[in-house]
């Protein structure tokens, strides 16, 4: 890919699918910072794509539900980056999803929980890292997620949040844009990633392996490559916009 060769990319959110995108970002050149609240994760990942011959990856934590540690993410991230060219924006709280299951019967708590770390937490994220973005005419991709367009009968508070990303994403495209500061979604279908396989109600697995049109098993590594694109400049003409990567789960406009 053109472009990604010396950029300055934080990725906010480890697990499997930043671990992924730190790595395919490494591969194609780039400086990584990957973060997330599992530090220890974090750091044997990029401790891993450092060896595995990739460039060096900075290890950092963070909080996402904390306005101040996400300011101090930003900070250490600009830091030891010397600038900021590119946001991942890829944490979500998906260790409530038990407990998200609809409207009627959920608890609050798991809607506020929800609400405070996918959605209130990436606007959080967002605002401080645009300006150092827009220094570079930099760009931000952000995870979305198939659940806004299926219409789950459970998970509806993530589903929620989810939405919000893609609210915030074209606000950020439309107001910046003329400024060089280009803002993508990415809706996942299933990945199962480390984390994921126990978390995710099985009857959800079943519903989607029916629906999927391309019958290959979701991989962190399907959701970095299409990082790693909307990140470099072969992107350099594509804002505003929310890319489906779930093996044709959803076919639409």
């Amino acid at each position: 890919m053109r472009g990604l060769a010396g950029k300055a990319i934080l990725v906010a959110g480890g697990g499997a699918i930043g671990a992924a995108a730190a790595r395919r970002l490494s591969e194609e050149g780039a400086r990584v910072v990957l973060a997330d609240i599992d530090v220890e994760t974090a750091r044997a990942d990029a401790a891993a794509i450092t060896t595995e011959g990739g460039g060096e990856v900075v290890a950092a934590h963070y909080d996402q539900a904390d306005d101040s540690s996400i300011a101090a993410l930003v900070q250490q991230a600009v830091e030891a980056l010397g600038g900021l060219d590119g946001l991942h924006a890829n944490a979500a709280d998906l260790g409530i999803a038990r407990e998200d299951h609809d409207v009627v019967t959920t608890d609050m708590a798991v809607w506020d929980r929800t609400i405070a770390v996918n959605a209130r937490g990436v606007t959080s994220l967002t605002q401080y890292a645009v300006p150092h973005l827009l220094k570079r005419r930099g760009a931000i991709v952000y995870t979305s997620s198939g659940s806004v367009y299926v219409g789950e009968p459970a998970r509806y508070a993530y589903a929620m949040s989810k939405s919000a990303l893609n609210a915030l994403m074209r606000h950020v495209a439309s107001r910046w844009g003329a400024e060089g500061l280009r803002a993508n979604a990415i809706a996942p279908g299933l990945i199962i990633g480390r984390r994921d396989s126990t978390l995710l109600p099985e009857e959800l697995k079943a519903v989607v392996s029916q629906i999927q049109r391309l019958p290959v098993p979701g991989k962190p590594e399907h959701i970095a490559a299409m990082v790693a694109m909307l990140l470099s400049d072969d992107a350099e003409w594509i804002t505003g916009q929310v890319y489906a990567v779930d093996g044709g789960s959803t076919i639409r406009a």
